[in-house]
């Protein structure tokens, strides 16, 4: 019985170890003059917003809103329809960072995004300075079109703040119920963050 109990534990383990070797990381830019298309803008008389398509990683976009001093970013084959992906961002004055990574898993011998983490620099309740937060977010797929964020972690002189992002991501993001559950959130205080469909 301890030898059958203990064979399965092997085999749980290397079980793990594949799985987690089966995923890695790749990175893309995001500059806005260089790596988008604009799909739509403002009117002078419109106030200040656009949106944005942009290359990501191999043939997944990056959908970018701005809108009065604050990005909302949609990673992957978005949802179908007029309205487009929700609107996710901080409420205070934010921007987003200039590299985005994607974490990939390995699937029938080829890389799939599945999750992105993004730094984001977000303006501080005083207005005298900013914040870092790295974003991590569902990738939509092209036959399921869910993305959305996942998990928001400090990163301003946090140390270990890339590995708790790739957890998060590894471990939420391909299972997360998007509109359903909240944002994994590590670090304090936490720029309050908001989703409006």
């Amino acid at each position: 019985m301890k030898t059958l109990f203990l064979s399965a534990l092997i085999t749980a383990a290397a079980c793990q170890a594949a799985s987690a070797s089966d995923l890695s990381s790749a990175y893309s830019d995001l500059d806005p003059e260089k790596d988008c298309t604009v799909l739509a803008a403002a009117e002078e008389s419109d106030g200040e917003w656009a949106d944005l398509v942009c290359n990501g990683h191999r043939g997944y976009p990056v959908f970018l809103r701005t809108s009065d001093l604050r990005d909302s970013l949609f990673y992957g084959f978005p949802p179908s329809g007029a309205e487009g992906p929700a609107w996710e961002s901080f409420s205070a004055f934010n921007a987003s960072g200039p590299k985005i990574e994607w974490r990939l898993a390995t699937e029938n011998g080829r890389s799939v995004p599945f999750a992105t983490i993004h730094r984001r620099s977000v303006s501080t309740d005083d207005g005298g300075g900013t914040t870092e937060v790295l974003v991590v977010s569902r990738v939509g797929q092209p036959a399921e079109r869910d993305g959305c964020v996942v998990g928001l972690v400090l990163a301003g002189g946090q140390p270990g703040a890339n590995e708790k992002a790739r957890e998060i991501a590894d471990e939420h993001a391909r299972d997360f119920a998007c509109g359903t559950e909240r944002p994994v959130s590590v670090g304090e205080p936490m720029p309050r963050f908001q989703r409006s469909e």
